[in-house]
């Protein structure tokens, strides 16, 4: 298939359509683990075991605090198109290798080498890599230990669920460089915890521990921090173990269902509940949920 691909790619002569084709080629390339094991800034590891079913996206650019610059976008969504085509998947935790920081928002050294041109298309490009993983079809757990500032923080928004350590330092600061939160930061903070108190933090460009985060509502669960500078990690683990016996597509059409419905009148939502229920009813993983139920034994669900 890729080689048919390649050869329709080097006739085609419609500038639209080998741009069509070239995407398709480049998403079947990174449909594996292997096509970024060489990755330097971000990289992708499956736990195994007892832990199998569960990916962690590991951030580690330490020169720069896991700073947003090209060559880490490319390899962060790179990780996050392996993830998202990977059914055999059901928990994804994003974390960071670099004791201290979770990350530290956009790379305002190589931002300040651009030109007004080049600055759109990249901020774009960022925000469409923050999308990439709200759009992830399994569940999403951000693990903050450290600075998660500007980009960083928008990062973490668009995880479905963030744990982090009590000492972590948060916020969406960017109005202290005269310009805005570029990566959904105005829009996922403001369904986080409400339009007023995202005003707020945005306005003054406030910067808010972990402890104080979880108060807000900004994090899930907020954790004494432990020597080796991971209990944010360590808490994420505890509850990707607690989701992993779940059924995954019933995982999947649950994400579904509220992220679709949280941004519409309650009766178009429960049509999005509607639609998700009914693509559990035909699985084989319902039946064995039954099953299992009646047989008083733990359910062994394959995602089908």
């Amino acid at each position: 298939m890729a080689f048919t691909l390649k050869r329709m790619h080097v006739l085609c002569r419609n500038a639209r359509c080998k741009s069509f084709l070239g995407s398709v080629i480049r998403r079947a390339q990174l449909s594996t683990l292997d096509s970024v094991k060489n990755n330097e800034q971000c990289k992708l590891e499956y736990l195994s075991g007892d832990n199998k079913g569960i990916a962690v996206i590991c951030m580690n650019r330490p020169e720069a605090k896991n700073a947003l610059g090209k060559q880490f976008l490319r390899e962060f969504s790179d990780c996050a198109e392996v993830v998202k085509f990977d059914r055999s998947l059901r928990v994804v935790i994003l974390r960071s290798l670099v004791k201290g920081v979770f990350c530290a928002g956009a790379d305002l050294k190589e931002r300040a080498k651009m030109t007004d041109a080049e600055t759109g298309p990249f901020v774009a490009g960022l925000r469409a890599s923050v999308s990439e993983v709200a759009n992830l079809p399994m569940p999403v757990i951000a693990a903050i230990d450290g600075y998660a500032l500007g980009g960083g923080l928008e990062v973490a928004l668009a995880c479905d669920i963030r744990i982090a350590s009590d000492d972590s330092k948060m916020g969406l600061v960017e109005t202290r460089l005269a310009i805005i939160p570029g990566g959904g930061g105005t829009q996922r903070l403001t369904r986080a915890i409400g339009p007023a108190k995202a005003k707020e933090l945005i306005f003054a460009a406030r910067m808010f521990t972990g402890k104080e985060g979880e108060q807000m509502g900004v994090v899930n669960h907020s954790v004494e921090q432990n020597s080796e500078g991971d209990a944010g990690y360590q808490q994420a683990l505890k509850l990707a173990q607690e989701i992993l016996p779940q059924g995954p597509v019933a995982l999947r059409a649950a994400k579904f269902a509220i992220n679709r419905g949280m941004e519409v009148d309650i009766s178009s939502g429960l049509s999005f509940e509607e639609a998700g229920y009914s693509q559990v009813i035909s699985t084989k993983d319902r039946i064995e949920g039954l099953m299992a139920f009646k047989e008083k034994r733990p359910p062994r669900y394959s995602g089908e």
